[in-house]
């Protein structure tokens, strides 16, 4: 049975309009990270500064088991607007706020098993599994609040309120900032004053966004009255629901285990190699964020044009996004080799990390100019829900890198770990574009 189709056209300035405030937002979020790592870092030890970043490490991993929260409200949100639902996809994210506030509770009550377990698989230096600890001890705080952030996050952006989801990332991490900043640098705090900032940032960030959809749906009790019990339990949305929950959750994990085992293999070589692959991993997140922003607009116009039944409107997306896409990655890569080396003297007052930083500084420029196009595939399957491409080119991936790493890394150290991620990244991307182009017939009907 053929569904209607509601005709739109899409424009670049569609794309920009939606990928320039989410740039903004989602830029935030590294740069938040690069503060804590930089106040940390100008303590001038190498041990807590690696203990901040197996932290941030761990958490974001551990955070991006929940990330289909994210993703998934808003693939189904933007399929909701494109298909005219009069409660622009509520369902969907109060669906997803529930099971935020019962996993971020399950972290809280796992934390001491999740601390060991975190542990024993980073296999730190004695001096940086101790920073780690203070850190995670504090961090894990934020776990409720960072997960109503994503769904959150995922409807906002889903109903293309690019504006308002910057808004709130700004807010996020501005007061992250701020606070790092204050604890650290003033008050003293270390580690922990890095965590405490970050704790803080989610919550005022959790209030104000649950402030907003609230006040979307004209108060609290308009809302309620707008969605019943028995639409939060409906068993085909929840069936899919957690189907894109169990795709995208195995999706999450062969990502962020790719991350880990660079991270890993650097703890493993020291303290310096350690530090100083994480601030050029910095820099590949602030280009990935640029990126997001992206992918976040090829998200919502090709979910709204699978919703709308529009095949036309996809096609301009997916070639308005990597047209762009090319150009960003580009600028991004140059400006990496140009203000690489002052950023580096700015992040870290030891000199062996600001030396071995510097070396490896064309590794990051060219990993950020390759890994483009599996940010992009990214926002696009996302939008149109195909998990299960997703996790399928996620694990594909990883086992190419894992294989590129155990081959590499013996014979060219460092070198070697680089250039297993830049095939990562190429092999993501591959992936993806041959599925997609298989898959994208059966999307319109």
């Amino acid at each position: 049975m053929s569904r209607p189709s509601y005709p739109f056209e899409v424009r670049a300035r569609d794309l920009v309009a939606i990928a320039l405030p989410a740039s903004v937002a989602f830029i935030t979020e590294p740069v938040a990270g690069l503060v804590d790592i930089t106040v940390v870092g100008r303590l001038g030890d190498a041990a807590l500064l690696g203990g901040v970043v197996i932290g941030a490490l761990i958490f974001d991993f551990i955070f991006s088991l929940a990330y289909f929260l994210r993703i998934g409200t808003g693939g189904l949100t933007a399929q909701s607007v494109g298909a005219r639902d009069a409660d622009d996809g509520l369902v969907h994210v109060a669906r997803a706020i529930c099971v935020a506030v019962v996993a971020g509770l399950g972290m809280l009550v796992l934390q001491v098993p999740l601390l060991w377990l975190s542990t024993s698989l980073m296999a730190p230096e004695p001096a940086v599994t101790a920073a780690f600890a203070e850190y995670f001890s504090v961090r894990i705080w934020s776990a409720p609040f960072s997960l109503i952030n994503y769904c959150l996050l995922g409807w906002f952006y889903g109903r293309a309120a690019a504006t308002t989801g910057m808004a709130l990332q700004m807010v996020m991490h501005g007061v992250n900032i701020a606070l790092s900043l204050l604890f650290v640098g003033v008050f003293g705090w270390g580690v922990a004053g890095a965590a405490a900032g970050t704790v803080i940032g989610a919550m005022v960030s959790c209030a104000l966004g649950l402030t907003l959809l609230v006040r979307h749906f004209g108060g609290l009790r308009a809302l309620l009255g707008r969605i019943t019990p028995a639409q939060l339990r409906d068993p085909s949305g929840l069936r899919r629901m957690f189907a894109l929950s169990r795709d995208l959750m195995i999706r999450s994990i062969a990502l962020m285990s790719a991350y880990a085992w660079f991270a890993g293999q650097g703890s493993r070589m020291g303290a310096v190699p350690l530090a100083a692959n994480a601030i050029l991993l910095n820099f590949l997140m602030i280009g990935a964020f640029f990126l997001d922003g992206m992918a976040q607009a090829a998200e919502q116009l090709c979910g709204k044009a699978v919703g709308a039944n529009w095949r036309p409107a996809f096609e301009r997306a997916y070639r308005l996004s990597f047209a762009l896409g090319l150009f960003l990655a580009a600028a991004l890569a140059i400006a990496v080799l140009a203000f690489g080396p002052f950023m580096i003297s700015v992040m870290t007052t030891s000199y062996p990390v600001q030396m071995q930083a510097a070396d490896f500084l064309r590794f990051a420029s060219i990993a950020m100019l390759v890994s483009m196009p599996s940010f992009l595939y990214d926002g696009i399957l996302t939008g149109v829900t195909l998990n299960t491409v997703m996790r399928n080119g996620m694990l594909f991936s990883l086992v190419v890198f894992l294989v590129a790493v155990l081959t590499l890394q013996p014979l060219y150290g460092n070198a070697g770990l680089w250039s297993a991620l830049t095939i990562w990244f190429i092999a993501r991307a591959s992936y993806y574009w041959w599925a997609l182009r298989r898959r994208t017939a059966s999307l319109f009907t």
